[in-house]
């Protein structure tokens, strides 16, 4: 049994990632109802929270069907982050987790996100300042380093367990990576395997199938995975996973019709909690990835995305097979 502290999360549990203007409740929801074991929502700013801006203290939204969750919060100052911490924890969240991952250059420059890979012993000293500062068991995400030169992850997470984080999650890749080539699971191995190291690990990158998410359980040994592009559009995945790695076989692919009440219910969620104007505008994003691989969808996606009314929306989800059997013949 894997656990967070006191948060029990199953033999081998699959985390949903943290994703900007992806991981929100509406999203969240879908997920937990197909498998996943622990969500953060999205990163939310320190700055941002103790100004009480609207965006970041609206992430702070949690529902009682989403726990286990946690919220995660970004920011380069010890003051700001101590405050965020504080406010957070009103919002009763199960855990608070530090984003020291996220390599976007305008969260970077401020030494935030990734920025901190830059400075160790500023990462180890804010984040000794926040678990001292919050009753709540607390996590970090993080990268193996800046760059090729600064891969000190082993170090780095045996450090932050020292100062009382309950458990890591690291991306493959370096800062100066972002996003491209192939995550490197070895370190997160060697994490891990180190023998002082007694808190959970979790590897994330390039987890998008149930076969990679055996080959990572398997070759790399950690306590669970982070799933985070391979689950948008794709809520699925989760019991896709937990399916092949207890059988060996697959689940059947998601039909027509399920795809297209998950979508439906995503909008619908989206502009419960968005609002109807930027419910919809945002849902745009996720069309093609709920109907990924179906053929001749162009031309119903073009309606989904350029419709301003939530019933017509409805309509076209309604209608797909329809559609599709019109455009298939």
């Amino acid at each position: 049994m894997v656990k967070i502290d006191n948060i029990e999360l199953g033999e081998f549990p699959l985390l949903l990632a943290p994703m900007e203007d992806v991981s929100d409740p509406p999203f969240r929801i879908l997920c937990k109802k197909h498998g996943a074991d622990l969500m953060y929502t999205e990163f939310i700013s320190s700055e941002g929270l103790i100004r009480d801006a609207q965006k970041s203290v609206q992430k702070l939204d949690i529902y009682e069907e989403e726990r286990p969750i946690g919220i995660q919060i970004f920011g380069g100052e010890e003051s700001s982050m101590r405050l965020s911490a504080e406010i957070v924890e009103r919002s009763n969240p199960d855990l608070l987790d530090i984003n020291y991952g996220c390599p976007v250059k305008k969260v970077v420059s401020k030494e935030a996100g990734a920025g901190i890979l830059r400075d160790i012993p500023k990462m180890i000293r804010l984040t000794k300042a926040i678990v001292e500062s919050t009753s709540l068991p607390v996590t970090v995400k993080t990268r193996l380093g800046w760059d090729e030169s600064t891969k000190y992850i082993v170090d780095v997470a045996e450090r932050l367990q020292d100062v009382g984080v309950k458990a890591i999650s690291i991306h493959g890749r370096t800062r100066v990576q972002m996003y491209k080539g192939e995550a490197d699971w070895t370190l997160i191995s060697e994490v891990k395997n180190n023998p002082r190291m007694h808190i959970p690990v979790f590897g994330n990158g390039d987890v998008d199938s149930p076969e990679k998410a055996m080959e990572m359980r398997d070759r790399f040994g950690t306590d669970g995975l982070m799933i985070g592009r391979a689950a948008i559009g794709n809520p699925w995945i989760f019991n896709q996973i937990k399916h092949f790695l207890k059988t060996g076989e697959h689940l059947p692919q998601p039909t027509i019709q399920e795809r297209k009440q998950a979508a439906k219910e995503h909008l619908l969620r989206s502009v419960d909690w968005k609002g109807e104007r930027v419910g919809i505008m945002e849902m745009r994003r996720h069309y093609a990835n709920y109907f990924k691989g179906i053929p001749h969808f162009k031309e119903t996606r073009m309606k989904l995305v350029t419709n301003d009314s939530i019933d017509e929306l409805v309509d076209i989800l309604d209608q797909i097979k329809l559609y599709q059997e019109t455009e298939t013949t």
